[in-house]
């Protein structure tokens, strides 16, 4: 039985990379891609979704448009590590499919309301401002939504955009606190676990090996995206974060947590989107969210590159 799932993305590698395992899995129904401003700009995150849904073969994956902006902040992108496109590395061609015309958060609202309740999963890989805002718009849609596995957050591993925060909380905090306070079924894969799944050279050389038209793209994203940051934590391959999600729907076994309370700041100069993690289950505030705190990172390279190799 394949399950049915949204992504909402802002590529970014990473992004692609996730959108590129999901387009290789067919234990999962890409419903379609809902975009966002975050890593880049709105004007490239819509060019850069359909970049990698050609790249995969897949056009006929719908590609819907949602903010440009935060719910009440100015945005803040990731240039620095993403390159101005937020492709930056391959050399992809222009895309050719259209977009849809509906906005993405209407797109969202909708498709909750006409599919089975509990039926749809939600995959936001980028500040959930679309998810928010379809949230505070169509409140009946929370008791709809099947379940949220979000990339976002960190405790253990703190900030990579501030020192205490992590990217896509921070670029919308007030977004986040919408859809953790939703009552929805949340699944989050923070920074904890995704600094575990380092992109060594070995596994470098393992994808590039592969040597398909995917292949070849994630192999440039990632020793594009990855340079920022080996210099920054001086480790032995970089970090990669979004393509987590899918790999959690697709084996759970890979990934551990607990399920806890995890709230976010909104007031702090210093620490605005920090991710308040109750880790250790200190306060009675209720357990909203499964956090995941560790991972098998070789099953999870294992899964990548035998799913890039079914690609194009």
């Amino acid at each position: 039985m394949t399950r049915k799932i949204i992504i909402d993305t802002d590529p970014g590698q990473d992004d692609a990379v996730a959108i590129l395992l999901a387009m290789a899995s067919p234990e999962l129904e890409v419903l379609a891609l809902v975009v966002v401003a975050g890593n880049v700009p709105l004007q490239y995150t819509r060019i850069n979704a359909r970049k990698v849904l050609e790249l995969a073969g897949r056009p006929d994956i719908a590609v819907y448009v949602g903010c440009d902006r935060p719910m009440r902040r100015k945005l803040v992108t990731a240039e620095h590590v993403h390159g101005k496109t937020g492709l930056d590395g391959p050399d992809l061609p222009a895309p050719t499919m259209a977009e849809r015309s509906q906005h993405g958060v209407d797109y969202l609202i909708d498709t909750l309301r006409a599919e089975p309740a509990g039926s749809i999963t939600l995959c936001p890989l980028g500040p959930l401002t679309n998810i928010a805002m379809a949230l505070i718009k169509a409140p009946d849609i929370a008791a709809r939504i099947g379940e949220i596995v979000l990339m976002g957050g960190a405790y253990f591993e703190v900030g990579n955009i501030t020192p205490s925060a992590e990217f896509n909380i921070y670029v919308d905090p007030d977004a986040a606190d919408v859809v953790l306070n939703s009552g929805v079924k949340i699944t989050m894969i923070p920074l904890d676990v995704t600094h575990r799944a380092l992109a060594t050279d070995a596994r470098l050389a393992a994808i590039a090996a592969i040597d398909n038209q995917a292949s070849r793209a994630v192999s440039a994203m990632l020793n594009f995206s990855e340079r920022f940051d080996r210099v920054k934590y001086g480790w032995d391959g970089a970090p990669v974060h979004d393509p987590n999600v899918i790999a959690y729907l697709l084996r759970p076994e890979l990934y551990t947590g607990r399920q806890i309370n995890v709230a976010v700041e909104l007031a702090s100069e210093l620490t605005l989107g920090m991710t308040v993690v109750d880790y250790w289950q200190i306060t009675q505030r209720p357990r909203n969210v499964f956090y995941v705190r560790d991972m098998d990172a070789q099953g999870f390279y294992d899964l990548l590159i035998e799913r890039l190799a079914r690609l194009p």
